[in-house]
């Protein structure tokens, strides 16, 4: 498997995405939102391997197409401040708005080709819908079928702001959320929010890539 940010690319950009009209259609059927990120996520997948080589010659293109999408289908922001934590604390939506953007941008400028590397038709597969305490979403678990690699489980927590949207992803039982707070505790101790950002936009921070739950492979 590889690297769990490289595998981020793929499950944070593929689910609930716009999709042609047709695709939109069996999408609206789905009663429940894990049926629509199956039902969406399935689609660009297939999508991402019908324009494979238009986007290898034309890496600006694959970036404009997944940035077009992730900021209108991934709460970035409420993510943001589970990132942040007790550092987020009193902080504007401002400052959250530019570390939000700022991770999201360095994650795909380094990774974001990852998105054409899987090979053999992959496609997700939905295994269960569970409530979340507290009435914060819902816990969606799929896996991530591929042709030549044991099946992948991906969770998907999801909350219903304005559409149901994603804040946290979890592959092979490891959180997006939980893995970079501890990776940006010890810079957010040390400098303001809107400094951190600035560090990741140019390229002074890097966001750590371990090896996924199970090592790479």
């Amino acid at each position: 498997m590889k690297p769990l940010f490289l595998s981020l690319c793929l499950v944070l950009t593929t689910p609930l995405l716009p999709l042609p009209a047709s695709a939109q259609a069996a999408a609206t059927q789905a009663a429940t939102p894990g049926a629509q990120i199956v039902a969406t996520g399935n689609q660009i997948l297939a999508t991402l391997q019908q324009r494979r080589a238009e986007f290898r010659k034309d890496p600006a293109a694959l970036r404009s197409y997944i940035d077009s999408q992730i900021r209108n289908t991934f709460d970035s922001l409420y993510a943001a401040r589970l990132v942040l934590g007790v550092h987020g604390r009193g902080a504007s939506d401002a400052d959250v708005k530019l570390f939000a953007d700022a991770l999201i941008d360095n994650l795909m400028q380094r990774y974001g080709s990852a998105l054409l590397d899987f090979e053999g038709k992959p496609r997700l597969r939905l295994k269960s819908e569970t409530p979340l305490p507290n009435g914060r979403g819902m816990k969606i678990s799929t896996e991530l079928l591929r042709e030549n690699g044991a099946p992948v489980p991906v969770d998907y927590l999801v909350r219903n702001n304005g559409g149901w949207k994603i804040f946290d992803v979890m592959i092979e039982g490891v959180s997006y959320v939980q893995t970079f707070r501890t990776q940006f505790d010890t810079p957010l101790q040390q400098k303001s929010i809107a400094q951190v950002a600035a560090d990741l936009r140019n390229g002074a921070l890097q966001p750590p890539a371990p090896a996924s739950a199970k090592g790479g492979r």
